[in-house]
């Protein structure tokens, strides 16, 4: 049974939002309105869901799962980058994970 996507992109920037709550995005000095970025990535978003109509459910969640774990990666890198250029030490998590990765564990 193929479902459809019930969410208008500001009912999605209204959820960005409450993650924010737990999960603050630090948009520092970007020359760009936070509103205006969340609105974007929700409209995005919602027209990458659209485009996957004629996909079944589970292709739509394996898709949509792929794009999330993309960004996730895509921010763990730019995280890292960014402590690195300014000389911050990794956590000793962080550390002991990328450590883990080096070694292919």
């Amino acid at each position: 049974m193929l479902t459809t996507m019930t969410i208008t992109a500001q009912q999605l920037e209204e959820l960005i939002r409450e993650v924010e709550l737990e999960d603050p995005i630090d948009f520092a000095d970007l020359p760009f309105d936070d509103d205006a970025l969340r609105a974007l990535v929700a409209e995005r978003l919602c027209e990458m869901t659209a485009a996957m109509a004629d996909f079944s459910d589970e292709d739509r969640h394996l898709s949509l799962l792929a794009v999330a774990a993309k960004l996730l990666l895509e921010n763990l890198v730019l995280h890292v980058q960014l402590l690195r250029r300014d000389g911050i030490p990794l956590s000793e998590t962080s550390d002991a994970l990328l450590r883990r990765l080096r070694e292919g564990k």
